[in-house]
């Protein structure tokens, strides 16, 4: 696999080809360019790890070209300057304006692949500290002991050996997102980006900006498959998605290329690709929601996660692992879970799954009742009581407060007419009325819930 990928830009051709037989024997893929202008078209076709530029140039010197690329953001790489008749003054300028590093000609070889390799450590440090700055989930941890979590740490283990996609699937709050985390951890491609974009989040107009980038007067602004250029890139709940960006991500995926917005030229994609869901996507295809060929392309290896009530015995490892963490990271007083309400919260049903007992962990560790949370505080946080006395409606609602809200809709319309055609017999004409809906509109809205209307008759 790569080392990563090198633009060098120098006017002489001796110059560009010993370097470039220099770097492709250490591994690196390397572009070249002859001059300003072709270099800054091949920083628009392709995302560089590092940029070689040279100092003398017949149109556009490189330090005029370093300053254009820093005060106009389209500078997303380490720079390392080149010169063999530069002075202490262009250096000092050259490191004003960005650049990491002064290298001077005649190369060393040695000199050279020590200041890349430097250069490339620098930028992966920096890119990791934004990551963990950014993140608000514990970093590539799959937390519990029992047959079913240590089944699937394995199986993640022998996918994350491949470079194969993978769409994971489960249900809300499980844990897909913390699982492609530990994937990309235990791939190849550890040591470079983890881009994770959710585009439910991102309204429809910005959402193709924030996938591709775009192209503005000069300007560009790098979307989330270049920013996770060699690396890594999680689409989150890929069952949001709409038809029409459906399509464009298809032809990305399946030309392994794409235009940023604005754009004219190509752009390369260089991504393992990993897709989440907590929908029945093969339902939403039968509904025409969701594009089949997507689905097949995105479906390489399909990942199930389990939900929280399978592996209930992990419920006090994972409680402690996030009390530790939420102290830590919230800086939160440390609370102990006492055995009574382990138990309890062993025999819950975790209708929210993992992401609910985080919520838990933490909304318990803020209240701060004393050094001990006992199974009455858990009770009562849980709205459910130490006697189970809350109704089933109650769990109902609290259940569908962790769903994302499509799911969540879905879930209230099929229980609300379902309700309604029992009280009705069955008499679809009745429920449209009382519904407000024109009957047809609600035969389609029954089709599409996968309700047949005689199983509610008397």
């Amino acid at each position: 696999m790569s080392r990563g990928e090198i633009l060098v830009i120098d006017d002489e051709p001796d110059i560009r080809r010993l370097v470039q037989e220099i770097l492709e024997d250490e591994n690196y893929q390397v572009v070249t360019a002859a001059d300003a202008a072709d270099a800054k078209n091949s920083l628009q076709r392709f995302h560089p790890d590092l940029i070689l530029l040279d100092i003398w140039m017949p149109d556009i010197d490189g330090i005029t070209l370093l300053k254009e690329w820093s005060t106009s953001g389209a500078l997303h790489a380490p720079v390392v300057m080149m010169s063999g008749h530069a002075n202490i003054e262009t250096a000092v300028e050259a490191t004003r304006l960005g650049a990491y590093d002064f290298i001077e000609k005649p190369l060393s070889t040695g000199k050279l692949l020590v200041t890349i390799d430097r250069a490339l450590q620098s930028a992966r440090l920096r890119q990791e500290n934004l990551s963990l700055k950014s993140r608000v989930e514990p970093v590539s941890t799959v937390t519990g002991k029992s047959e079913v979590v240590q089944s699937l740490k394995e199986g993640i283990e022998r996918i994350a050996a491949t470079d194969a996609w993978v769409l994971i699937s489960g249900e809300a709050g499980c844990g897909k997102t913390v699982a492609a985390r530990f994937l990309h951890s235990q791939s190849p491609r550890s040591d470079k980006p983890f881009v994770e974009i959710s585009p439910a989040a991102i309204p429809e107009q910005d959402l193709l900006v924030h996938l591709f980038g775009r192209e503005h007067q000069g300007n560009v602004d790098l979307g989330s498959f270049e920013q996770a250029s060699g690396g890594t890139l999680l689409l989150n709940e890929i069952g949001d998605l709409d038809l029409d960006v459906q399509s464009k991500l298809l032809h990305a995926l399946e030309e392994k290329r794409f235009q940023r917005v604005g754009g004219t030229n190509p752009i390369e994609l260089n991504v393992r690709v990993l897709a989440t869901t907590s929908h029945n996507i093969e339902q939403a295809i039968a509904q025409g929601r969701f594009r089949e060929d997507l689905y097949y392309r995105l479906n390489v290896v399909p990942l199930t996660i389990p939900p929280l009530r399978e592996h209930r015995e992990d419920v006090p490892e994972l409680i402690n692992f996030y009390v530790d963490w939420l102290t830590e990271k919230e800086h939160l007083s440390y609370r102990k879970f006492s055995t009574g309400a382990l138990n309890l919260l062993r025999n819950y049903s975790w209708p929210g799954n993992i992401r609910e007992l985080k919520n838990l962990v933490q909304r318990l560790l803020i209240l701060n009742r004393g050094p001990e949370i006992n199974a009455d505080e858990v009770g009562q946080s849980l709205s459910m009581g130490t006697t189970n006395s809350t109704s089933n409606e109650d769990k109902s609602t609290h259940r569908l407060f962790q769903l994302p809200l499509r799911e969540a809709r879905d879930e209230f319309e099929k229980a609300y007419l379902e309700h309604q055609l029992r009280e009705n017999n069955g008499n679809v004409s009745y429920v449209a009325e009382k519904a407000g809906m024109e009957r047809t509109h609600l035969y389609r809205k029954l089709k599409q819930l996968g309700i047949n209307p005689k199983n509610h008759k008397e």
